[in-house]
């Protein structure tokens, strides 16, 4: 049977329709099995063309089961968002069109749309307008963006053109952080040849805040070293922040550059109520965040930007005889403003129109409704935490100032570890709730994240009860002798 492309899309769209309607009733957790998905996807390779609409519905069963339930408002692991209706149809379009989102010429409106994005981003966060910016893939690439352009900027002012020479015999670059840095700052230092081994953890207060007193010290111990300094709006576990103001200052007085990592708390900056968690954020040198966190923009939509232009576009920007660069006598582009190529200010030669989706996200909800949005989710983040811990047998270790809360389990033999993995697995088997585990100041944690603009407070009331039945069920065991004091059941899946 022939089927159109109209035909064909909008079977995909029912299927997608069918996917989001079922969120609230299916299973937080994939149910299916590795040997499952592989026996279902594992079809041979066609030698003849296969009909289009055979191919998508078999896509769809063949995953069934295998799909995490991440864009509901039951999933509390990691911290990941739904798409928002608005920025979830306009990745649509943005795969439709089949734009490369990398020069003026190749997509002049998805080029405005992205110069226009990242100045109201910056309006939005609080952040110099002044700033170049980027679209990224996530934070990850945002941080290699930024601390390219770091790299760039310290090795100058020492007389050491890094895109030219490389690193070899350049003045070795130091990051400073309070050890608890994302990992993929690592990963960045490994990728940039800054290696692991010069990233230096400085330490950290009670309250997760970088030690400003040990900055001070490691700054002063080797003064003229080039320096990037490592700032967090909102620590991975807990959700903290920083004292920019004072570590902005102090990093300055040593002419070191600040990167923040703000993948998910830079949005914090949209809400008049936590606003204040970000003063003195837009004295850094350099931010990165994720619109496919608190935005709920669909993957992948990173965001960096840098106070420092002329330093972020001569570390990334590249040049080929064969493209159509905006600045080129002839690139078609009227008078006003110079047109803005992508490819100046993002690592990557072919991407698809990122900022198509960030700009619908933003015109839908408004400064608004993303300021009610991060303060929904922090109420429910709150509830979570605070219901859960004064379950019997559960403990609060961090009460969310944001959206990030950890709690553990208690068990008997006081083997409390290995029981809160093990509590962990047993709800997320329960398919009402998927939260994950993490490890925190030495003991394993269940860590608790909200960003879902789809979470309700009947989802928050569901994972509650999930979590004391799973709690009681436990108790229960244990009174009839089915579980030993010694130890407790090993984990069964990851968290």
């Amino acid at each position: 049977m022939n089927v159109t492309t109209r035909d064909l899309l909008a079977a995909a769209a029912a299927h997608a329709a069918d996917f989001l309607e079922s969120l609230d009733d299916r299973p937080v957790h994939a149910a299916a099995a590795l040997p499952d998905l592989r026996k279902a996807l594992h079809r041979p390779l066609p030698d003849k063309p296969q009909a289009a609409k055979t191919v998508l519905d078999e896509l769809v069963s063949d995953t069934a089961g295998g799909l995490l339930g991440s864009a509901g408002g039951r999933f509390f692991g990691w911290v990941i968002g739904g798409g928002v209706p608005a920025a979830l149809a306009a990745d649509w379009l943005t795969s439709t069109w089949d734009q490369n989102a990398a020069l003026y010429a190749c997509g002049p409106a998805e080029a405005v749309i992205e110069e226009i994005t990242g100045e109201w981003l910056k309006e939005l966060l609080g952040l110099p307008g002044s700033a170049s910016f980027a679209f990224t893939t996530g934070t990850q690439m945002g941080h290699l963006t930024a601390l390219a352009a770091a790299r760039h900027h310290l090795l100058e002012s020492r007389g050491w053109d890094v895109e030219r020479q490389g690193l070899a015999g350049a003045p070795a670059v130091r990051v400073l952080t309070s050890g608890l840095e994302h990992a993929s700052i690592q990963r960045s230092a490994r990728l940039l040849g800054i290696g692991t081994d010069a990233l230096v953890a400085v330490g950290h207060d009670e309250h997760d805040r970088i030690d400003l007193a040990e900055l001070e010290r490691t700054l002063d111990e080797h003064a003229d070293a080039p320096t990037i300094v490592c700032l967090q709006a909102g620590e991975i576990n807990t959700g903290a922040f920083d004292d920019y103001t004072r570590a902005c200052r102090l990093a300055h007085t040593y002419d070191s550059w600040v990167h923040v990592d703000g993948a998910f708390g830079l949005w914090a900056a949209v809400s008049p109520t936590h606003r204040h968690l970000l003063t003195g954020l837009e004295l850094a040198d350099s931010w990165t965040t994720d619109a496919h966190k608190w935005l709920n923009v669909p993957f992948d939509s990173g965001l960096v930007f840098v106070a420092h232009p002329d330093a972020h576009r001569a570390a990334i920007s590249t040049r080929a005889s064969y493209l159509v660069h905006a600045g080129d006598a002839s690139a078609s582009v009227s008078s006003g403003p110079p047109a803005r190529d992508q490819i100046d200010w993002n690592p990557e030669w072919s991407r698809r129109g990122r900022g198509v989706a960030v700009y619908a996200a933003l015109r839908s909800l408004g400064r608004q409704g993303i300021a009610e949005t991060v303060e929904r989710c922090t109420r429910h983040a709150q509830r979570l935490v605070t219901e859960i811990g004064a379950l019997p047998g559960a403990e609060v270790i961090v009460a969310p100032q944001i959206n990030q809360g950890l709690v553990r389990f208690l068990a008997p033999d006081g083997g409390h570890d290995q029981h809160t993995d093990t509590i962990i697995d047993r709800i997320q088997a329960t398919g009402q709730a998927w939260f994950g585990g993490s490890t925190y100041r030495g003991m394993r944690v269940m860590r608790i994240s909200v960003v879902n603009w789809r979470t309700t407070d009947g989802d928050v009331d569901r994972a509650v009860t999930a979590v004391h039945d799973v709690l009681a069920g436990v108790v229960r065991e244990f009174e009839e002798g089915r579980v030993s004091n010694a130890p407790w059941p090993t984990r069964r899946g990851n968290s």
